[in-house]
């Protein structure tokens, strides 16, 4: 009997909305490419008089950083006096990147769901990854279930390519299933009992059973999907798994290689929700690219207007700018049946905090590019009372075809962006 996806997935016993898989000699029948979502963070930020624009509008002055992606200036769009109010702490807000939680420095502080898996849950089901969470050189992530709980991260680009290009034998396929297999008996087991214990309990506790309950519903359907796709082919790809670098000061070649399998991620539509948080704090130090070394980048970002610490901390940061432009230029590169990848990959670039000199959590640096926006322009806001951040979140999930019109602190969609 001839193979196809209906037959295997009977064959599984599953139900799921599986993309059109070209190794089942399937075509897309409109070929309307999927549309998919990347946000970094850039966790020291930087220099505000370098990264902000003049004017405002489409006829805005590039700033000294804004040059380095000049060459795709129709494709973005760069904001200022936007954040997210109510979210201070310096640098813990970082937790708060794509959630807008407030407060989360306080002992109280409690996260909630993050952009990216509000859209991993609306569209993960369709891709083997519902969503990927990189980082570089720190563990935390950007990424937050429904109940606020931290969603791990994938710390290498060697790690991410053996997980999305890498297909063990078929005992180890079998091996595979059979635990995920007891993993949802587990979660069986669970579940029966916090239905018993959620008749014994006062109404506060069943509110806490009931978010634990969705969560494990919410994983029992990860497996049931894991579980499917185990059984699929991987894609396979000509580039070979990166030898990504155990040294923290390569941190240039780690984004360069993590941007590098995020593409790739996306281009074989591995998934279409990826976060990545450079983890600059916990680097010790940069390599540069014309060999030279600067230590102690957390350091001289605290540069008090130090001439020398500005000078090296502007290097640090025009390079990143420039491995920005790289991604683009990339995803750009890539032509799909109805524009480029580029056109259908909305990239969130920018920081937690406004400046990491005085650690303030306003007027952050935010950049937009591609997605199918109206970009070429500077959307300025007010630097002294600012508008929601949220605002853009709003914008990005209506575009990624969700029927959302708030998230978290919005007030609507951004003014100006189309």
């Amino acid at each position: 009997m001839k193979t196809n996806r209906r037959t295997f997935l009977r064959a599984a016993g599953i139900t799921l909305g599986l993309p059109v898989l070209e190794s089942f000699g399937a075509t897309a029948p409109d070929k309307i490419s999927p549309r998919r979502m990347i946000a970094i963070n850039q966790d020291l930020g930087f220099i505000p008089k370098l990264f902000f624009p003049k004017g405002e509008g489409r006829n805005y002055e590039l700033s000294n950083y804004l040059e380095k992606i000049a060459a795709h200036r129709d494709q973005f769009t760069v904001f200022s006096g936007l954040s997210h109010p109510g979210v201070d702490g310096g640098h813990r807000a970082d937790k708060s990147f794509l959630t807008a939680a407030p407060h989360p420095g306080r002992a109280s502080f409690r996260n909630t769901i993050s952009l990216d898996q509000l859209i991993a849950n609306e569209v993960g089901h369709e891709t083997r990854f519902r969503s990927l969470s990189l980082s570089i050189n720190d563990p935390r992530s950007l990424s937050y279930t429904q109940a606020g709980v931290e969603i791990p991260t994938i710390k290498s680009a060697s790690e991410l390519y053996k997980k999305m290009f890498l297909q063990g034998d078929q005992k180890a396929m079998r091996e595979q299933v059979e635990r995920l297999k007891r993993r949802g008996s587990i979660l069986d087991v669970v579940m029966g009992q916090t239905s018993d214990l959620n008749k014994r309990v006062s109404g506060s506790d069943r509110e806490r059973i009931d978010q634990f309950q969705t969560a494990v519903r919410s994983l029992e359907q990860r497996m049931t999907e894991a579980q499917a796709w185990e059984r699929l082919p991987k894609p396979k790809v000509e580039e070979g798994m990166p030898d990504y670098p155990s040294d923290k000061k390569q941190f240039f070649e780690m984004i360069r290689m993590m941007n590098d399998m995020s593409r790739l991620a996306l281009q074989t539509d591995s998934t279409r929700v990826i976060t990545l948080f450079l983890g600059s704090v916990r680097t010790p130090g940069v390599n540069l690219d014309d060999g030279r070394s600067i230590g102690g980048y957390h350091n001289i970002s605290h540069h008090g207007k130090d001439e020398n610490k500005l000078k090296q901390l502007a290097e640090i940061e025009v390079g990143q700018m420039e491995l920005l432009n790289d991604l683009l230029q990339d995803l750009k590169d890539i032509e799909e049946a109805d524009g480029t990848l580029l056109d259908h990959t909305m990239l969130l670039y920018g920081c937690h905090m406004g400046d990491a000199n005085i650690h303030n959590n306003v007027n952050l640096p935010v950049i937009l590019a591609g997605g199918g926006f109206q970009h070429g322009q500077h959307l300025k806001f007010n630097d002294q009372i600012n508008s929601p951040l949220c605002n853009v979140f709003v914008s990005m999930l209506q575009k990624m075809g969700l029927e959302n019109d708030s998230f978290a602190s919005s007030t609507g969609t951004l003014t100006g962006l189309s």
